[in-house]
């Protein structure tokens, strides 16, 4: 299932800078929707029909949160309110993800595993790939099962740089 962002109850976006580049909080009345780098493969849609809102507390929230994992700090994502729209499945991925501390990484199989009801690796990819709150929801921590960086919407570049700044070894 692919919903598209101007699809969903959106009350409000705004820009929020990041040493990787701009970011788009998309939000709605239940929660943060969407966290987008520019240029995200996977959401490339013109959002400026979306109320800009810079105050709203949903982005006040998303906003705080990214300034204090950019200050190195490890803040609870319970601090933001999260209206995630997705599959079933993607969802049950999505919170997954939550689950990977920070500094570490999982594979694919791994989260895969945790998903249960025998959800396949590469199915669980294309959830991760899907995933609409970046940084936040932490996709970057999955890679591949020899190690390597494998897809990022964002790009690996930016991959490897979130998986630095939180202490990762890269090989």
């Amino acid at each position: 299932m692919t919903t598209s962002l101007l699809d969903l109850p959106l009350v409000a976006r705004a820009p929020i800078e990041s040493p990787l580049g701009a970011m788009t909080a998309l939000v709605t009345e239940r929660g943060l929707a969407a966290l987008l780098f520019e240029g995200d493969k996977y959401h490339r849609e013109d959002t400026s029909p979306v109320p800009l809102d810079t105050q709203h507390p949903h982005v006040r929230a998303a906003a705080a949160w990214l300034q204090a994992y950019w200050r190195g700090e490890d803040p609870s994502v319970d601090d933001v309110p999260l209206d995630l729209h997705g599959s079933l499945f993607q969802r049950a991925v999505w919170q997954v993800l939550l689950q990977i501390p920070q500094g570490r990484t999982w594979t694919y199989g791994e989260v895969a595993a945790r998903v249960g009801s025998g959800a396949m690796p590469r199915a669980t990819g294309t959830a991760i790939g899907r995933n609409p709150a970046a940084v936040l929801v932490p996709c970057h921590r999955v890679i591949g099962a020899n190690g390597s960086l494998t897809g990022y919407a964002a790009g690996l570049p930016r991959k490897e740089r979130l998986l630095q700044h939180e202490g990762v070894l890269l090989t």
